[in-house]
């Protein structure tokens, strides 16, 4: 059953050392260059892990022997500034094919100045997710959770 409450949003923003065009890159087909393999489903043998650049496009996780998950989907696309993801796991770090329990996760990129951009996160919708909701928004808030995976964005930028 879907929470009933709205909880609150997630957000994260850096700044990297890469213009707003390899930034969204980096971000999407580069996903792999920066993403722990811990938190994949592969874990140590994931081949890559990217999140196709265009609307309806997937967020893709490719393993051995031809081993292919969809964990999101783009909702919107538009480069190098902004894109929307479906975030399809749940809380429990599974899969989840439904779309209506599925959070967003929106990047919006910025540019600075040359060869400097912005990187804001926002992860919304977690009561999409049903009763786990708000404890998947204060562990993706958390240590382990966007802050760290955007600094690794950020030093893989740099």
């Amino acid at each position: 059953m879907f929470g009933t409450r709205a909880v609150e949003s997630v957000r994260v923003g850096v700044t990297v050392d890469a213009d707003a065009e390899e930034a969204f890159r980096l971000f999407t087909l580069g996903l792999g260059a920066w993403w722990p393999a811990a938190y994949t489903w592969s874990g140590e043998v994931l081949e890559s892990v990217f999140v196709e650049p265009r609307a309806g496009g997937f967020c893709v996780e490719q393993g051995p022997h031809g081993f292919r998950c969809h964990w999101g989907r783009v909702l919107v696309c538009e480069p190098p500034s902004r894109l929307v993801l479906a975030w399809q796991i749940s809380p429990r770090r599974e899969p989840e094919p439904d779309p209506d329990r599925a959070s967003e996760v929106e990047v919006r990129l910025t540019e600075e100045e040359p060869g400097s951009s912005r990187v804001d996160l926002e992860h919304r919708g977690f009561e999409r997710h049903g009763d786990d909701g708000a404890a998947y928004a204060e562990a993706m808030g958390g240590p382990q959770g966007w802050p760290w995976l955007l600094d690794l964005f950020r030093e893989a930028a740099g």
